[in-house]
């Protein structure tokens, strides 16, 4: 999700008309057999600054402009071999090209696993989904570790994205200025969350896996998108990602049974080793507090600097994962008592705040 700071969107406006206009004349080339002229129709966004376009219906490809100052199409195409010898189901790549950022890839169509998941009939249903989807991270968790392909999801990586909540959440979006003491309890906060991240088993992260970046495809198998920030980090990370989700919400008794399933499942597959279940949902709650802080400063800044504002709606839920872990435990309550009684008044300010303890109840019928 971290991305590189980048002119304002609006003032880029005619320099994204033009990449759309070459991308379309690409696509003319690399699809003779095609009607032309190709008419680009323009999908939803994400979080980054990549953008997707159908030209047919029913549509085989989708066109891609990814532009080389923001995101890496080489990686994006080593990552997709690395995973595809998974046997995990990424999106085929018809026609690429790195320097331009423009790719043809396979479409998977529209039946995202988040929102098949709240169309899901019974609970019995919503589960099989997320079998399927924790079967598919044990895939990519067996990806063989290749050093010059991914990279290290190290302390200095680890911390700067914490920091991005000091800058962005804390700073620039609710307006507060940390104090020498507040810097301080950060400090020891961030190190005793780098220090857990480092310590359980390294493994493929994905980096972004949850119910937006995984798809439903037509013959019932699941497909992942979104790969290209893929590290070498933590084991709980996506998992953690997946089950608390920034979109969605599952009662706490179901997030659980799901972790210690898959716990299970990886000890028995020899990616962990038998550890309590006590120890890897320590790791599994305190990699997902990292994640969640980082979250809060992403969401902030993907509004107040791309102007993606829609990322706000979400913030309560956030909030609302990372008090209910800070409290678990006891060395993380400094921060939860900070953080209810500096930063939650001036969120609750703020147009987008809902009550974070209910946050989440209107997706997945939280309890």
């Amino acid at each position: 999700m971290t991305k590189p700071d980048i002119t304002p969107p609006d003032s880029t406006k005619p320099a994204t008309d033009a990449r759309k206009l070459a991308l379309a004349n690409w696509v003319t080339q690399q699809t003779p057999i095609e009607q032309h002229p190709i008419i680009l129709q323009g999908l939803g966004g994400d979080a980054g600054f990549r953008r997707y376009f159908r030209y047919r219906t029913p549509s085989q490809y989708l066109a891609v402009d990814a532009p080389p100052t923001s995101e890496d199409t080489a990686q994006f195409l080593a990552i997709a071999r690395l995973i595809e010898g998974q046997a995990v189901r990424s999106p085929r790549i018809a026609a690429a090209d790195p320097a331009q950022g423009f790719l043809l890839v396979e479409d998977f169509g529209d039946r995202l696993f988040f929102h098949e998941v709240i169309r899901a009939a019974s609970a019995e249903n919503a589960n099989s989904l997320y079998q399927q989807a924790l079967n598919t991270l044990l895939q990519l968790h067996r990806c063989p570790d290749d050093s010059a392909l991914i990279p290290r999801y190290d302390r200095t990586l680890l911390r700067r994205e914490l920091e991005i909540f000091s800058e962005w959440f804390a700073g620039k979006l609710l307006g507060h200025a940390l104090d020498t003491s507040e810097q301080r309890l950060l400090d020891k906060l961030f190190t005793q969350l780098e220090d857990n991240a480092l310590a359980q088993p390294q493994t493929f992260v994905h980096r972004d896996y949850h119910s937006r970046n995984l798809m439903l495809l037509d013959d019932g198998s699941l497909g992942v998108i979104d790969f290209q920030g893929a590290l070498w980090g933590g084991v709980t990370y996506d998992l953690v990602s997946l089950l608390r989700d920034c979109y969605l919400r599952w009662p706490a008794q179901q997030v659980t049974g799901w972790a210690l399933d898959y716990r299970q499942q990886a000890i028995t597959a020899g990616i962990i080793p038998a550890v309590s279940d006590a120890e890897f949902l320590r790791w599994f709650d305190w990699l997902g507090l990292q994640r969640h802080i980082k979250v809060l400063g992403i969401f902030a800044r993907l509004c107040l600097r791309d102007d993606k504002t829609g990322y706000l709606q979400d913030l309560p839920l956030v909030i609302r994962y990372t008090l209910e872990v800070a409290e678990q435990y006891p060395e993380l309550q400094p921060f939860a008592d900070w953080f209810k009684q500096t930063l939650l008044p001036l969120a609750q300010q703020q147009p987008w705040y809902r009550d974070y303890q209910a946050a989440g109840h209107q997706t997945a019928g939280d309890q």
